[in-house]
């Protein structure tokens, strides 16, 4: 009799976790400008869409705003992986890609993505205090950007201080080599006005997870670049400005960051919901 009433404990418990699982379900290719500017721009109304990853069956929970790479002039939008059936939603976005548009239309895209999920997460259930911007390489530029500079947010009435990380995987800090060649500037001259993150140092920006691959192995100065970051936020008065430099991985260095950004979500969510205490 025991071990029958063991077993049916068992039983029980095994069949409230498997009620319990999360699911998730995809939207794909959402405009996230508004119908009257998808309508004024063939470009715009192809390019500037998103997808959004979602857990269905809880709520509140945590989204982060992926870019992806190409040097603002290649790539696509995806949903990583790696950041799948962790308990978050990822939103994977399309912006507009050089020589079809200059600066800074880039960053103009990227904020007018960010501002869609902070007006339109919740709605899915999400919650959007808990907005996270990420990105790797040229995604990782616009990361910095929208979240360093507010000016860009602000258009679209979002407070760059209410995201509640950035996490930029190896993104210049200095003025986009894109964006230098558009101005007939040489690669190797680095640049730092207003379209480099290091122009916006600020005390009060969100907290800032920089990560990079190994810097004898990356490209273009890039970990010197996000240490220089780091130490300028330090000096501006930042309190949470962290830098990992991925030993033995060059610039791409997504895969032994991914659990490093799913550990500071977790973390600052953690840290979010203790102060409401």
């Amino acid at each position: 009799m025991k071990k029958i009433v063991v077993s049916l404990f068992l039983l029980l418990n095994i069949t409230s976790l498997l009620a319990q699982e999360t699911t998730y379900t995809t939207k794909s290719d959402i405009q996230y400008y508004d119908a009257a500017t998808n309508a004024s721009d063939a470009y715009i109304n192809e390019r500037c869409v998103l997808d959004l990853y979602y857990p269905t069956n809880i709520e509140n929970y945590p989204t982060v705003v992926w870019f992806h790479g190409g040097g603002l002039t290649g790539g696509a939008k995806e949903i990583p992986e790696a950041l799948k059936n962790k308990g978050i939603a990822v939103v994977g976005v399309n912006y507009r890609l050089n020589p079809k548009v200059k600066s800074p239309k880039y960053i103009e895209d990227a904020a007018a993505a960010v501002a869609w999920v902070f007006k339109n997460i919740e709605g899915y259930k999400g919650n959007p205090s808990l907005i996270f911007v990420s990105g790797h390489s040229a995604g990782g530029y616009l990361a910095s950007m929208i979240g360093l500079d507010k000016s860009y947010l602000a258009k679209f009435n979002v407070d760059a201080n209410a995201i509640a990380g950035l996490i930029p995987f190896s993104g210049h800090a200095i003025t986009h080599f894109t964006i230098r060649k558009e101005r007939g500037i040489p690669g190797t001259q680095p640049i730092v006005d207003s379209l480099a993150p290091l122009y916006h140092v600020r005390a009060d920006a969100p907290p800032l997870l920089l990560i990079t691959g190994d810097r004898e192995m990356e490209m273009l100065g890039r970990y010197e670049e996000n240490a220089y970051l780091m130490r300028m936020m330090k000096v501006a008065g930042h309190k949470n400005t962290t830098l990992y430099e991925m030993d033995g991985y060059g610039h791409g260095m997504t895969e032994p960051a991914f659990p490093l950004l799913v550990k500071n979500v977790r973390s600052i969510v953690s840290e979010l919901n203790k102060a409401k205490k």
